[in-house]
């Protein structure tokens, strides 16, 4: 649970406590093909489908701190990864002009558009993505081997290499002549992604989005965006293994006969199991909700960012892996919710940067720029 909240973020929180347990209850009774429709419904009844979305396009804006509560909240019903609670986000987007706005931007937020983000090159790529400008046009080459939605988008935020400018986000259609879905596939959290090569693609210059040579830049504050709700997430997660652990050492300690009121529920090594992840769930989710109040601050949290995701993705495997030794060897069996969750923070670790470039990333960021608290 959040602490010291005001009043709009109580309510915030009472929010998504309700809007968690009808999405639980929905969960259970609701065909996976539908399920979908109908979290969205649920969700924009409760006003949460537009916290992702600006005012300027029909949502609410909520705040990092707010956002954090809400995914925390779901995901210690472990219901917050469920399609459909939050409307699409205008990411990158959100900067471009016209014609990207009328063109793609309002028909994505109306769920008319998918799109990808493309930010990884391969690999063996001999240097990243790059455009020349040729009159009106921008033509780029080069490939992105990660791009998170890929397979079904109708167009790519990529970034771009320009020759003679830097980096910008650029958006290109995947029906574009020189445009080629190398490979699709999908990750141990169940989503999916696809590889793109780009030869010789011709793209209008009004497809730069923002300006030229802040590509990088916008691209990190989707990134951090991203890495926020991830951390999040794992944060309710921690809380739901926990409770989960707890649930099963006292329906073990009732099955053998002992009355919870006087019963020592869990043995020794037990307790100490679960008293570990408990601190380790509490200095994780402090960060998080630290970093949220920074951000909401307008404060520079970069370093901070990557701080509560690596802390929230590596305990919550951790307690993954307690939990599991705990539970037993039925926690393994497909279909309980430990063993799903523990194929998502696999694919969650490396998600936005991996643990270990993450740290070096808040090295540099302390040793080189001189930003960070910690």
């Amino acid at each position: 649970m959040p602490d010291f909240l005001d009043t709009e973020h109580t309510e915030v929180l009472r929010t998504a406590e309700r809007l968690a347990d009808e999405l639980a209850a929905l969960a259970g009774r609701v065909a996976e093909g539908d399920i979908g429709a109908a979290v969205r419904e649920s969700s924009k009844a409760a006003g949460v489908f537009g916290m992702t979305q600006p005012v300027a396009f029909g949502g609410t804006g909520a705040g990092a701190l707010a956002l954090a509560i809400v995914r925390d909240t779901l995901a210690s019903r472990n219901v917050g990864h469920l399609p459909g609670v939050f409307g699409p986000s205008p990411g990158v987007l959100a900067e471009g002009g016209e014609p990207l706005r009328s063109q793609f931007l309002l028909p994505y937020l109306a769920g008319d558009m998918r799109s990808g983000f493309g930010f990884t090159e391969p690999a063996e790529a001999a240097r990243h993505t790059w455009a020349r400008r040729d009159g009106d046009d921008l033509v780029v080459n080069g490939a992105k081997s990660y791009v998170t939605g890929g397979a079904d988008a109708d167009f790519i935020n990529a970034l771009v290499e320009v020759d003679g400018i830097g980096p910008a986000m650029v958006l290109i259609e995947t029906d574009r002549a020189g445009v080629t879905l190398g490979q699709r596939f999908g990750t141990l959290d169940g989503s999916h992604h696809a590889a793109f090569i780009f030869s010789d693609v011709r793209v209008p210059a009004t497809h730069v989005i923002g300006e030229a040579g802040g590509g990088l830049r916008r691209a990190m504050r989707q990134i951090n965006a991203t890495r926020m709700a991830i951390a999040a997430d794992c944060i309710g997660l921690c809380r739901f293994a926990i409770d989960l652990v707890e649930q099963t050492l006292v329906e073990r300690a009732r099955r053998h006969g002992l009355q919870e009121e006087s019963a020592r529920v869990g043995t020794d090594l037990e307790r100490v199991t679960l008293g570990g992840m408990r601190i380790a769930a509490y200095a994780a989710r402090s960060a998080l909700y630290r970093t949220a109040r920074l951000l909401d601050a307008s404060e520079n949290a970069v370093n901070e960012v990557m701080a509560a995701k690596s802390l929230a993705t590596e305990t919550l495997s951790r307690i993954c892996d307690g939990a599991v030794q705990l539970v037993g060897g039925t926690a393994l069996v497909d279909g309980h919710p430990l063993a799903d969750i523990l194929r998502r923070v696999h694919a969650l670790q490396l998600a936005e940067g991996p643990t270990e470039v993450l740290a070096a990333n808040v090295a540099r960021g302390r040793l080189d720029l001189g930003l960070g608290r910690m």
